[in-house]
């Protein structure tokens, strides 16, 4: 994190470059180094802008947005809901495949890996993008939270037609960020086991957002895995 600025791709890094200097992301780069030092840290520091890194700001066509990094060793690797190949799918992943295979016919991924959705413009945005092993949240409000909502507000300014998918309570209050009369927004409940049941499952997202990206013009997302 000493040399933090160089690592976040070349579009997003020109949207981006006036946070660098502001005293809350240089505190944050402190409190990062000093967690390192006393803690494991998620994810290793080269995957922390995973996100941006795949799915540059001028190739944005979808977003994503989770809370903040899975915990477990090995888990996170920068993108919001994703794993790891090798590592086991969270209960919460495990239930977007079963979403996925309800609206589009498609079989659950033996991985769970989603860096096919975001090399096809997915931008898979956790609002915070490091966290303490094994303790959830450890990140949050040290300074992510004005970085990653930046982001959303430079999409939303910049561009049009961006389709926002917003699941659960933490991911719908960012429907504030996000000029909605510019860009569709679709709304559901978390999918993890807690909240699936009541709004999740059935929401047909995939499809929808498919269908959205038919009607701009726009090359549908392979949702396969």
């Amino acid at each position: 994190m000493g040399d933090i600025n160089p690592s976040i791709e070349e579009s997003w890094k020109s949207v981006l470059s006036a946070e660098f200097n502001k005293p809350y992301f240089l505190e944050l780069k402190n409190f990062l180094l000093e967690e390192k030092k006393k803690f494991r840290v998620f994810p290793p520091g080269p995957l922390i802008f995973n996100a941006f890194n795949h799915t540059p700001f001028w190739n944005v066509k979808v977003v994503f947005i989770g809370q903040d990094p899975y915990h477990g060793y090995s888990q996170a690797h920068g993108l919001c809901f994703s794993v790891a190949n090798g590592v086991p799918k969270p209960p919460s992943l495990v239930n977007i495949f079963k979403e996925l295979e309800n609206d589009l016919g498609i079989s659950p991924s033996p991985h769970g890996n989603l860096e096919k959705w975001a090399d096809q413009g997915v931008l898979l945005l956790n609002a915070t993008l490091t966290v303490r092993e094994n303790q959830a949240g450890s990140h949050q409000r040290r300074g992510w939270e004005a970085f990653t909502d930046e982001a959303i507000r430079q999409l939303s300014a910049q561009k049009d037609g961006v389709i926002f998918v917003l699941w659960g309570n933490f991911a719908i209050a960012k429907k504030e960020l996000i000029d909605s009369t510019r860009h569709p927004v679709l709304m559901a409940a978390h999918p993890s086991p807690l909240s699936a049941s009541k709004g999740f499952f059935g929401c047909r997202h995939f499809s929808k957002i498919n269908e959205i990206l038919r009607k701009q013009g726009k090359q549908e997302i392979d949702w396969r895995l």
